[in-house]
């Protein structure tokens, strides 16, 4: 016998609604957009994965890409329809919408576009003394700043090729966290400017928010889609964690959050159907970086932002281990790991792809369950 009142219960219901909905939408359109990326031949290419160099890593040359798109179309088209709250929902859409924009124009201009190379800055220098043109020397003075982080950039990111060159992603995440940042800052009232502090309660930090906004933003998109790189592993852990949330959210009373997260969840399904080893279809950018900023706004929203940590674990642990690689490179001179991100460490110790993501959905569940006893109390 149910003993919560029935008002209580209500939204808890209406989400887990809507999150069949969103399952049952996903699933019938799901084999349309396999088919249309076929026939568009926005299929996974060997030359522009390194990974692909691994031998049990081969049979994914011509998986279908883009298949995130099931999730961001599902969930924004049923948000648009039904769950259209300007106070709660409308920015999460708007910030997935424009990070997935992102990510597709990325996953497209990695399969049928060109090179695109920057000048080194020893060049951009003999430019600058040489060049007959001063108005082009000016030019490239006045740039300079831009010239020297879009260099920056290149050690903390993979060799420039033909997709959307780190320095440009992280410019266009800004924007994204920045856009968090104004509606949570500006337009909620100054109560929404107070953070929440595990076991100590809430502590108003004013402008202070607006940064670690734009960091939880950029930081848990970046996660996500580093974690997409084996069949199954980001659709399953996103799929834990959105499940987590919509409880959580309507614990706390956030229940316009609890039927978007309800909806993300229930079209994860469908998609993680698909991608099950062996996928149908792979996440791509344009999922990856919609759904990890989604997650990131969602937490932020119902003031459990520092959980994120626990929320996001697997796709934290999986940015992390990216950082110590190239910090083992440029500091200490050797890798930490055989391979980053770190499920590439344990294919290459002889998991297999079936038990690497397996046990990563087990650890990330438990530290998910963790982090929802720690925002309980």
């Amino acid at each position: 016998m149910v003993c919560i009142a029935p008002e209580l219960l209500a939204p808890l219901k209406t989400s887990i609604g809507y999150g069949l909905f969103a399952c049952a939408v996903a699933f019938v359109w799901a084999p349309f957009l396999i088919k249309f990326l076929r026939k568009c031949n926005i299929t996974r290419r060997s030359g522009s994965d390194p990974t692909m160099a691994m031998e049990n890593r081969k049979g994914k040359v011509g998986v279908p890409m883009m298949g995130g798109l099931l999730v961001i179309g599902t969930v924004a088209a049923i948000t648009f329809l039904f769950n259209w709250e300007r106070k709660f929902t409308y920015v999460p859409i708007a910030v997935m919408l424009l990070s997935a924009l992102l990510g597709g124009v990325d996953d497209v201009l990695n399969i049928f576009g060109e090179t695109r190379r920057n000048r080194k800055l020893k060049q951009i220098f003999t430019l600058i003394r040489v060049h007959a043109d001063w108005k082009t020397r000016l030019w490239l003075i006045i740039t300079l700043p831009w010239s020297l982080f879009k260099r920056l950039t290149v050690f903390i990111g993979s060799k420039p090729g033909k997709g959307v060159h780190v320095h440009e992603k992280l410019l266009l995440q800004f924007t994204a966290g920045a856009i968090t940042a104004y509606w949570i800052y500006f337009k909620l009232g100054e109560s929404w400017r107070e953070i929440g502090i595990p076991f100590d309660g809430l502590i108003n930090i004013g402008w202070w928010i607006i940064p670690i906004i734009i960091f939880f933003v950029m930081f848990t998109a970046n996660a996500v889609n580093i974690a997409d790189g084996m069949d199954g592993l980001a659709g399953g852990s996103l799929l834990i964690t959105f499940l987590a949330l919509a409880i959580l959210s309507w614990i706390l009373g956030y229940h316009e959050i609890s039927i978007l997260n309800g909806t993300t969840a229930g079209a994860l399904i469908a998609y993680t159907y698909f991608n099950i080893r062996p996928a149908r279809f792979q996440m791509g950018d344009v999922g990856s970086l919609g759904l990890g900023s989604l997650l990131a706004i969602n937490a932020i929203v119902i003031n459990k932002m520092l959980l994120l940590p626990f929320f996001g674990f697997v796709f934290y642990a999986e940015l992390m281990s990216v950082i110590a690689q190239i910090a083992g490179r440029y500091v200490l001179g050797r890798r930490i790991f055989r391979m980053a991100p770190i499920h590439h460490h344990f294919e290459l110790r002889g998991w297999s792809e079936e038990k690497t993501v397996m046990r990563f959905w087990m650890i990330h569940a438990a530290m998910v369950l963790l982090g929802i006893w720690i925002a309980l109390y």
